[in-house]
């Protein structure tokens, strides 16, 4: 016999359901948390003190050594200028299995031929490539054409690439008059143009992270490392949405050149986004340096999009610090759980391993960067 509930008590029920929809709810809250407005009963940490122990036990499977050789596209070791810097980082690549290291700090001219002559006379001239950069600040009529000039001479001495093009260029960067220099500037097509011709990737790294955009509140989940560093608030001036329309028309005006985006194209946390764009743009091509904290902790779809668009996707670092390596090796190769990213300020969160398959891994690490960069060097790569 089924039991009738006293009308009473539905209207009790009835109440507390009304009086719990109209409190407030954090990010992340599907319902009202029990006791809400009431304060803990000890001092509450703060942000920087509270490091949890987890009590979860898991399979651990750390990776000090990468697999397969590879090719950092992202690097940013010192200036190669003699043999002890050139000897150290090398040092720190054979233990971790990096084959080839590019120079990244884009350098031009004089100080492009001191590193090129230092690796040359260093007999390692099949582990490190250089790229070039551009004297972007010298904006003023005629700059693309006088910078593609510079541009031609540099890969003729001896670069591979242009890049990595700053954060500053569409951000902090100007016009005489006082405007702000936009991505798809025409003064800027002969560069792109020149890119094209001499069938070399133009390295790019445009804007920051969404929420370095966004209001610095507590709903922002960078909220930490805005607090931490002054530098990375941008509540002000050209929009996060600005810069990537910008960018994405550049990309498009420019079919015949290979963009390769830094950072995912700040799209690692919207990988659906990044893939239209891969869908749309043939000649677009990215990589994954300092977003390792996005891919780790959403592992099931970062591994089908990985798998999907194996042929466009090359591995970087960014910043050369050869403990953090490792941690990428993890993510990539293993289907650990749970496990610490290496930086707390950037991810609160932990990491998960997506498990590449060996064929997508091999693409990932060397692959795609040999296929996309002309003259890098082949040698100590598997077929």
């Amino acid at each position: 016999m089924r039991k009738v509930v006293p009308p009473i008590l539905v209207l009790c029920m009835v109440a507390l359901v009304a009086v719990a929809a109209q409190q407030p709810q954090g990010p992340g809250q599907i319902r009202p948390r029990p006791g809400t407005g009431r304060e803990p009963e000890f001092p509450a940490p703060k942000i920087t003190d509270y490091k949890p122990k987890s009590t979860l036990v898991v399979p651990q499977h750390p990776v000090p050594r990468a697999k397969f050789p590879v090719v950092d596209i992202h690097g940013h070791p010192p200036a190669l200028v003699n043999a002890q810097v050139i000897q150290t980082v090398l040092d720190a690549m054979n233990q971790l299995n990096v084959q080839v290291m590019v120079q990244a700090n884009g350098v031009s001219g004089d100080r492009l031929k001191q590193q090129l002559d230092a690796i040359v006379a260093s007999g390692q001239t099949n582990r490190f490539v250089v790229f070039t950069s551009v004297a972007w600040r010298n904006i003023k009529p005629g700059f693309g054409a006088t910078a593609a000039q510079q541009l031609e001479a540099d890969i003729k001495a001896g670069a591979k690439g242009l890049g990595e093009i700053g954060k500053d260029l569409g951000m902090r960067i100007d016009n005489p008059d006082g405007t702000r220099l936009k991505l798809d500037d025409p003064e800027l097509d002969p560069v792109w143009d020149m890119a094209g011709k001499l069938q070399i990737p133009v390295f790019i790294h445009t804007g920051e992270p969404q929420a370095f955009f966004e209001p610095l509140d507590y709903n922002n989940e960078r909220w930490l490392e805005l607090a931490l560093f002054p530098d990375r608030r941008h509540q002000e001036r050209v929009r996060f949405e600005e810069l990537m329309a910008e960018r994405d028309r550049m990309v498009k005006k420019h079919p015949k050149t290979t963009f390769i985006l830094a950072h995912m194209g700040w799209h690692a946390n919207d990988l659906a986004r990044l893939g239209k764009m891969f869908d749309e743009n043939p000649n677009m091509y990215t990589e994954v340096g300092a977003i390792l904290y996005d891919i780790g902790r959403q592992p099931r779809f970062a591994r089908e999009f990985f798998i999907k668009y194996q042929d466009r996707i090359l591995f970087g670092k960014d910043s050369f610090q050869p403990d953090e390596y490792p941690y990428y090796w993890r993510v990539f190769e293993t289907a650990d759980e749970y496990f610490d990213y290496y930086r707390d300020y950037h991810a609160f969160w932990k990491l998960y391993g997506i498990d590449l398959p060996d064929e997508v891994l091999k693409k990932l690490y060397y692959k795609n960067a040999l296929k996309l960069v002309p003259g890098m060097p082949k040698a100590g790569f598997p077929g």
